[in-house]
């Protein structure tokens, strides 16, 4: 299937302005943007046609361009990521199969996430489908770190016997008492999409849900209107992975580098 990446990014942010300007320090002491980290995460992705950033903000777009991406400028209107996708598919080649929204605040994102989630459309058909890691319990731990600091952070998703999800939230779920044994699995959700172009075109016709703009959480606009979101259980085989929510994840992320040994 014929796969262009799309990675939006938008300067304002309420919890972190200028995010994606944001220097992040490798393992050998070279500074980069937390854009173009995330550019040259995407770029290792096997079999896609096109990697884009796609942005309102013309300090972003120049200094894209910059380290060679290709962008694409959509309008300031945009109210998510989706959305900015949404436009900068009406800018692509009519014979893309598969649109991927891969976050541009997440450079630990492995290539094996978006393989494995696109290579799920191809076999079950899916117009949707989104990456849930297992959260380790270094990752567990810094769920409720932020959750006792009163930040909002990463994403947990809980899902149907079929992966097809239930919810998305900005809280830990589904909640457990600790007393259970085993205690049930939480599983991060990884801010990564990939959809049919349909789909994204219907989004955009869609009205933003109660759901979304109480959680925050742009997908959950799909299962407000009884769209399907297909989950594919993903392995970080080792690696750590976090987005950059707020400035505190930065180091996380460095930290992260240096143990990978990733410039």
């Amino acid at each position: 299937m014929k796969t262009v990446i799309v990675i939006p990014a938008r300067y304002a942010s309420s919890r972190f302005e200028g995010k994606p300007l944001a220097e992040i320090t490798g393992a050998t002491g070279i500074k980069k943007s937390l854009i173009q980290r995330t550019w040259e995460a995407a770029m290792q992705v096997p079999g896609i046609a096109q990697v884009i950033v796609a942005t309102d903000d013309h300090r972003i777009a120049e200094h894209a361009e910059k380290f060679g991406a290709v962008v694409i400028m959509t309008s300031s209107t945009a109210r998510n990521g989706t959305e900015r996708c949404a436009e900068a598919l009406e800018h692509l080649p009519d014979d893309i199969d598969v649109v991927v929204n891969f976050q541009g605040d997440a450079p630990l994102t492995p290539p094996g996430f978006v393989t494995d989630i696109v290579a799920a459309m191809g076999l079950n058909g899916a117009s949707m489908a989104t990456p849930v890691l297992r959260c380790d319990t270094q990752t567990l731990a810094r769920f409720r770190e932020d959750r006792r600091a009163g930040r909002v952070g990463g994403t947990t998703a809980v899902f149907d016997k079929s992966h097809r999800a239930l919810y998305f939230s900005k809280e830990i779920i589904p909640y457990s008492d600790q007393l259970t044994s085993p205690p049930l699995p939480v599983f991060h959700h990884v801010g990564l999409y990939a959809f049919r172009p349909a789909a994204l075109r219907q989004y955009s016709a869609w009205p933003e849900g109660e759901l979304e703009r109480v959680e925050g959480l742009e997908q959950l606009r799909f299962l407000e209107n009884g769209a399907t979101i297909q989950c594919v259980e993903v392995s970080a085989k080792g690696r750590v992975f976090w987005e950059v929510n707020n400035p505190v994840d930065i180091a996380r992320v460095e930290t992260a580098l240096a143990k990978m040994g990733i410039e």
